[in-house]
């Protein structure tokens, strides 16, 4: 358990977006959900949501997480499969995916590319994105966020605002 707290101190960023009544909400996810997807998952089906809550999460620097509940429907997306063997958030991805972590999992995604196609942004520009290595997982979240249409509130949530 240690472990996990330890870890919920290195996620640089977990914001989750919603769409209510025409407009987005833009929050901080609260820390104590942070410790598995399941828990996340839990978290966004508070959320009114007409086209689901999205998590927009990111962890030391390194990778991101993308998780998405409409109703009963959890769908999300791992930038970098190796993650899983030394993040327990990133292993929770892996349990709901219903994959096993293996120690030579290559940096590459898991789950579902197109998890914001509807959103604007399509299954092949995100896995542009995700290739692009210059990119922190902040900057990927925050033009994802910039596509659906909530990108300065995302900015503004995370820091990233120039303001």
């Amino acid at each position: 358990m240690v472990e996990d707290i330890d870890e919920v101190e290195d996620i640089d960023l977990a914001i989750v977006a919603y769409l209510d009544e025409d407009d987005w909400y833009v929050q901080e996810l609260p820390e104590e959900v942070l410790e598995s997807v399941d828990a996340i998952a839990r978290e966004l089906r508070r959320y009114p949501a007409e086209t689901g809550a999205v998590a927009l999460i990111s962890v030391d620097e390194d990778w991101l997480l993308i998780i998405r509940v409409l109703g009963a429907s959890v769908r999300l997306l791992l930038s970098d499969a190796s993650a899983a063997t030394d993040w327990a958030l990133a292993r929770s991805a892996f349990v709901q995916l219903g994959l096993p972590v293996e120690d030579d999992d290559e940096q590459v995604p898991a789950g579902d590319l197109g998890i914001v196609t509807d959103l604007g942004t399509s299954a092949s520009e995100l896995a542009e994105l995700l290739d692009d290595f210059d990119l922190y997982p902040e900057e990927i979240l925050s033009e994802v966020a910039t596509r659906a249409g909530f990108g300065t509130k995302f900015d503004d949530v995370a820091g990233l605002s120039n303001a």
